[in-house]
């Protein structure tokens, strides 16, 4: 799966590198980080994709803290590049080999699903900080099962290589040495706009579900993502 991201394949796929969710995921980080009242001095992201999340945690965070993002993909390092000032670099490679300092916080936002060695990647991000961050889409539900095209559609679309429940993602987590501090679904499918038919026709079904039990939204009609802070 690494050349679906070092060819064009996944820009002509996702032209924008979903920089359209940044800042809502930059607010829910930073709404997790004050919930714990964590402080970071220097911040990484892996595979931060175009960017924009760290710009916009570059806006709103203290100007003390020091970002920096590791993208294996060219193309979206050439979008990284107009988003780089003071306090926030870009680079080019994997962290696993470049990844030569501690950090007090790493991102690690929908990027778990991509990565063919999970337990490999974990031990290395946790050697590398203090606490993480993981974002984590929920792609297995008694929906996407049934209908089967929305796995293959995460997996030939967005080159996802694995399938997470709450408890696998969890699972999967605690396996590689990390404590979790704490978890949190979210649902990108009704905070951010629809998009495709299918979202559309799920919406209404999904928001009402939520709003009687969240766990069982995700778990029977799919569109929630897990957040962890971990250490």
């Amino acid at each position: 799966m690494r050349d679906f991201y070092l060819s064009k394949e996944y820009l002509q796929r996702n032209p924008t590198w979903h920089v359209e969710d940044s800042a809502w995921k930059a607010h829910k980080v930073l709404a997790l980080l004050k919930k714990h009242k964590v402080v970071p001095r220097t911040i990484c992201e892996i595979g931060c994709g175009a960017g924009e999340i760290l710009a916009e945690l570059h806006r709103q965070m203290p100007p003390t803290t020091v970002f920096r993002g590791y993208e294996v993909s060219p193309h979206a390092y050439e979008l990284c590049m107009s988003r780089a000032r003071d306090r926030l670099e870009f680079v080019l490679g994997d962290f696993a080999l470049l990844g030569d300092r501690v950090y007090d916080l790493a991102l690690v936002l929908d990027v778990l699903e991509h990565v063919d060695d999970c337990s490999a990647f974990l031990r290395g991000v946790k050697a590398n900080a203090q606490q993480v961050v993981f974002h984590i889409p929920l792609d297995l539900s008694v929906s996407a099962v049934l209908r089967e095209a929305p796995l293959l559609r995460a997996r030939r679309g967005s080159g996802h290589v694995h399938f997470f429940t709450k408890q696998l993602a969890l699972e999967v987590l605690t396996e590689s040495g990390f404590s979790v501090i704490d978890c949190e679904l979210t649902s990108g499918a009704i905070e951010l706009p629809a998009r495709g038919m299918g979202a559309k026709l799920m919406y209404v079904p999904r928001k009402a579900a939520s709003a009687v039990n969240c766990e069982w939204a995700a778990r029977v009609l799919g569109g929630f993502s897990l957040l962890v802070l971990a250490t």
